[in-house]
């Protein structure tokens, strides 16, 4: 193995451990010294495959948004009618939300500021959902020229009751307005969308 493999190697072994140690501890204020310990490294190993404590939350970040969306389009290629996939689906990401949302929120918050160690979130927050959630808008009927729009309105929508569960904790009030959500946007595909194109 070189060089540049083993460090790819260890690179997605820390990664893989902080994912574990922060989904079942939560993220905290604890130091990076504080989670190297906990991970079984050094800070300096943290640093050099992360850059700083930062670093290594926008990667998590990152990470756990691209298996949620694995987990979307897994979800929804099941034979599960639409309302019963978006329900089973909001659950699964309602338990991801409990473990990684307070940081997910915090590192978007970053991304907006411009801070350094966020600008690959702020590039992926929306750009790499768009299309998965397009591409669903498209399997329930949305017309092309409108798949897009009601994909962010979904996405936008889904983020802000995730945001809602957060910070009041009524999970079965928000798993009412999702099912709403999913409610609307059936509709609205059985209608051919909602007014012009775009």
């Amino acid at each position: 193995m070189t060089e540049p493999e083993r460090a790819a190697t260890g690179r997605e072994r820390l990664l893989e451990a902080a994912i574990d140690h922060f989904g079942r501890h939560g993220i905290g204020d604890t130091s990076l010294r504080g989670i190297a310990e906990a991970l079984g490294t050094s800070h300096r190993m943290l640093i050099y495959h992360f850059g700083s404590r930062e670093g290594l939350l926008a990667e998590v970040t990152r990470e756990v948004e691209a298996r949620q969306r694995a987990v979307m389009t897994a979800t929804y290629d099941t034979d599960l009618p639409p309302l019963e996939a978006g329900a089973k689906y909001w659950e699964e990401t309602v338990e991801a939300t409990l473990r990684y949302g307070p940081l997910f929120f915090e590192l978007a918050a970053h991304a907006m500021q411009g801070k350094e160690h966020a600008a690959a979130l702020r590039e992926e927050l929306i750009a790499a959902w768009l299309p998965s959630v397009t591409d669903l808008c498209r399997a329930i009927g949305i017309p092309e020229e409108q798949a897009e729009t009601h994909a962010r309105l979904a996405l936008g929508a889904a983020r802000g009751l995730l945001l809602d569960l957060l910070v009041c904790g009524e999970r079965e009030q928000v798993a009412r307005a999702a099912d709403l959500l999913n409610r609307l946007l059936l509709l609205s595909a059985e209608v051919g969308g909602v007014g012009g194109a775009g």
